[in-house]
């Protein structure tokens, strides 16, 4: 049958590839702004997706249809043409929401491929449709059926790409392009397949021509506003896109602070170990669990001996280092079951899982000999050692204050014990423990109650007998145990650091006695003050020595400040620093217990000293110990030798009292010479030890 000869736009063509691969785009960005939207968002995403993609291979056929061009006039009707449109928007809205399932098994697939493949087929047809031409179009079967297979495999393709790119890949874009290429491809092939089954007959005419829609613009209105629908909606998707990676990061970001900040919330910020908090936490569940299950476990309570010696001595910076370390070195003794916790200072708190004493035991004996292994911090040998108590649930306690306790008490227990070890709990620690808060309550109070007091003890020129001076010594009136020495409480002024307090009193009142007695004619006498480990290493000594001098009046060679062998020698070049210090404002500085420790002779000769005082360990067995005699000989040439004045103290019988004047002390002092006495007392002492 003789048909009519047709022609094609090859650049109206050439636009309806590209228009399509834009829409194949489109399509593809779509489904992943549709797959990754939630609520209202993707319903709203799923609509603009639909019509911008509908449109964009809607005016891929129209515009082909353009193309096509017959020797007759032609025109399309606008109903059926939006409803041409329309089957474009169905279809591309079912594939949006097909390619955005969790899941796209094969069945489905082929199912969608269908239902998409026959909407875009029916939006061909139902354009050409649209012309209106009489008699109707026929269309070649086998072309007609190739072109319908066509837009079904299309279909497939683009739902198969499309859900496999919805939420990204490596080089997206690059992929996104090569595959919307593809896509084009296959909707132009099925379009002008279409096309070619399409047969005009001799004589047809167009009914759309004069009544329908002009062509002679409508190409370039049809590209201009498609291209504008699919330009807005990538950049409406770009923009989306960007704010959501931006939203995300913001969202990562506030999620890694708020991980950050719980994390610090519930760990020391030094250690990074769990804190008093997480610990109460922790020990909360251990119970819990204990409790339902018939269960034990131990939890034991730390603290380092003498860390607050090496902080004050070096600064917080390497206090903050060696904590630090021991941290370390607990983490490595413990399983990782197990909870270490740093509840503040030098504290630190374990809970095992351990349903034994013995077992609890094993640990507490490894964290002793591991801790008491020496440290190096910033270059500076460090020795500490722990003090471990013990407690175990639930016979040591059933709640966790019972158990914090418990384990405290048993802490001090150990300290009491000599320090460097562990010790159970036992119900006897309970009173003891609560004797020794109530002390360290009352020994808070006692400096502004003026419970404390000095009393003095005389020091004698050896060869004259006259006196030189006195040593102060601390004494506490408690209210209710009466007078106490310093041995029975300055351990807990050391511990909680009222030591430093106590120490400037001391100075303070020892100086202003003197003050006194030297205006009362005895311009002769010194005064000597005994400081505690902690005092010397405070950075303010030389200062507050400084103070009371001046405060009083007191010349600085009146004032002589005695430290320890072991103190001064604990870190000799420290030592030499704060000594020196000490020693320029030009007080007297006095090596006590000299003999009981381990100087260096190449130390002692830098030490700026002025005195050395013998230990009452060696005098008060002269008359028994050969060894001992030799040791004070030794120690008296030592200090001749150095130029040092010798003191002995202990002084106890006249046989001692001799030797040591042969043996060429300077100055001695001991209950045979003066007991020691309050400050009111002291002038009448002195001057009946004076006559006999």
């Amino acid at each position: 049958m003789p048909v009519l000869s047709n022609s094609y736009n090859q650049v109206l063509v050439l636009c309806s590839f590209l228009v399509a691969i834009l829409a194949s785009y489109t399509a593809l960005d779509m489904a992943g702004r549709v797959a990754l939207a939630h609520g209202n968002a993707k319903r709203w995403w799923l609509a603009g997706g639909a019509f911008a993609m509908g449109l964009g291979i809607w005016s891929m056929h129209f515009i082909g249809m353009l193309a096509f061009s017959l020797p007759i006039p032609l025109g399309y009707d606008p109903l059926i043409t939006l409803l041409s449109l329309l089957a474009a928007v169905i279809a591309s809205a079912f594939a949006l929401w097909l390619v955005c399932q969790p899941t796209l098994p094969f069945q489905r697939l082929v199912f969608g491929a269908l239902l998409m493949g026959s909407g875009i087929a029916a939006m061909h047809y139902t354009g050409m449709a649209a012309m209106r031409m009489l008699p109707g179009i026929r269309y070649d079967p086998s072309l007609f059926a190739l072109s319908i297979a066509v837009a079904v495999g299309a279909s497939g393709a683009a739902l198969w790409i499309a859900f496999r790119l919805r939420y990204g890949s490596p080089h997206l874009k690059l992929v996104r392009c090569g595959a919307a290429i593809v896509m084009g491809g296959a909707i132009v092939g099925m379009h002008y397949t279409g096309m070619a089954a399409s047969q005009f007959p001799l004589g047809s005419f167009c009914g759309a021509a004069n009544s329908g829609i002009a062509t002679n613009w409508l190409a370039l209105l049809v590209i201009v506003v498609t291209l504008a629908v699919l330009a807005i909606a990538l950049i409406v998707s770009v923009l989306d896109s960007r704010m959501a990676a931006r939203t995300a990061v913001l969202a990562e970001s506030l999620a890694e602070a708020n991980h950050e900040l719980m994390h610090l919330a519930l760990h020391d910020n030094l250690t990074k170990l769990p804190n008093r908090l997480l610990l109460e936490d922790r020990l909360a569940q251990a119970i819990h669990k204990a409790g339902r299950d018939h269960g034990r476990f131990a939890l034991m309570f730390m603290d380092l001996d003498g860390f607050k010696a090496v902080n004050d001595a070096y600064g917080h910076h390497v206090g903050d280092g060696l904590l630090i370390e021991v941290a370390d070195r607990i983490r490595r003794c413990v399983r990782a079951q197990d909870t270490i916790a740093r509840i503040g200072g030098d504290e630190f708190v374990l809970m095992l899982e351990t349903a034994s004493p013995d077992g609890a035991a094993a640990v507490a004996e490894k964290l002793v000999e591991a801790i008491d292994q020496p440290f190096t911090v910033q270059r500076h040998a460090l020795s500490v050692s722990a003090s471990i108590g013990i407690a175990i649930y639930p016979d040591d306690g059933r709640d966790q204050r019972e158990l914090m306790v418990n384990a405290d008490a048993a802490m001090y227990h150990a300290k009491d014990s000599g320090r460097n070890g562990y010790c159970f709990f036992e119900a006897s620690m309970n009173a003891n423990a609560q004797a020794q808060l109530q002390l360290l309550h009352d020994l808070r109070l006692a400096l502004s109650r003026n419970e404390l007091v000095l009393h003095y003890q005389p020091k004698f020129d050896a060869l004259g007998g006259n006196v030189v001076g006195a040593e102060a010594l601390l004494r506490w009136h408690h209210p209710k145990q009466g007078l106490i020495s310093p041995a029975g409480f300055l351990e807990h002024a050391e511990r909680s650091g009222l030591v430093l307090q106590i120490g400037e009193w001391v100075l303070n009142e020892a100086c202003r006695q003197m003050r006194v007695w030297h205006d009362q004619g005895h311009c002769t006498w010194s005064i000597a003050v005994n400081l505690s480990a902690l005092q010397f290493a405070h950075a303010s000594l030389p200062a507050t020595v400084e103070t009371a001098l001046s405060r009083h009046g007191l010349a600085p060679q009146q004032l002589t400040l005695e430290i320890t062998e072991t103190t001064a020698m604990r870190d000799a070049e420290a030592s030499l620093i704060i000594l020196r210090q000490l020693a320029a404002t030009g007080v007297n500085i006095s090596i006590d217990d000299f003999g009981t420790g381990y100087s260096s002779l190449l130390y002692l000769k830098r030490l700026p000293a002025n005195e050395l005082k013998i230990d009452r360990g060696f005098v008060n067995e002269l008359a028994h110990d050969s060894d001992d005699a030799a040791i004070v000989s030794a120690i008296v040439a030592l200090g001749q030798t150095l130029n040092l004045n010798i003191v002995a103290e202990g002084v106890e019988t006249r046989a001692q009292q001799e030797f040591l004047t042969r043996l060429g002390c300077d100055s001695l002092q001991g209950y045979l010479l003066g007991r020691p006495v309050p400050a009111a007392d002291f002038p009448s002492v002195v001057a009946t030890e004076s006559a006999g």
